[in-house]
């Protein structure tokens, strides 16, 4: 931009003065001010879009280079995958086949192997939800405790002087 000094500054208000007047010059001079305001937010409005397109071709670079990174680790481990499995294939195919070829030999004994099973279910007793404490009853009714709850109107009738008895 250009470079302007304290007294070039001083230059070109003392002309100002001189051309424009001083009854005209606070009016001119906010207006050139609103002006260059102006000028200067729109020279950052071009600039940050400007940054924002930037950042997005780079971010679809990365998002590319990212995609086609998944796309070799994918194939690679489909790749992986499937050999293995070939391989173990292949190895169960010659272990039964020699099985097959050595069945009396003693191998017959491990097909006839006892089925293990889990132990039957049991339905718990009926005061299973109950909740066990180690605090005796009689400890909990000596420093009342109390063991259940009464609705408000069984309270009132209870507490009733000549309630119902």
């Amino acid at each position: 931009m250009i470079d302007f000094g304290f007294d070039k500054i001083a230059l070109i208000g003392a002309v100002a003065l001189i051309v424009i007047g001083p009854e005209k010059l606070p009016r001119v001079a906010r207006t050139v001010g609103t002006l260059m305001g102006k000028a200067r937010r729109y020279v950052a409005d071009v600039k940050a879009e400007v940054n924002r397109t930037i950042e997005l071709e780079e971010l679809q670079k990365m998002k590319s280079q990212f995609e086609t990174a998944a796309r070799d680790v994918e194939q690679t481990v489909n790749n992986e995958v499937s050999s293995a499995s070939q391989a173990f294939n292949q190895q169960v195919n010659d272990l039964q086949g020699s099985l097959e070829g050595t069945g009396a030999d003693g191998f017959a004994s491990l097909s006839s192997t006892p089925v293990v099973h889990s132990p039957e279910y049991k339905r718990p007793n009926k005061r299973w939800r109950l909740k066990r404490t180690a605090v005796p009853r009689w400890y909990k009714q000596r420093a009342g405790v109390r063991g259940h709850v009464q609705s408000g109107a069984a309270r009132v009738a209870r507490f009733r002087p000549g309630g119902l008895k």
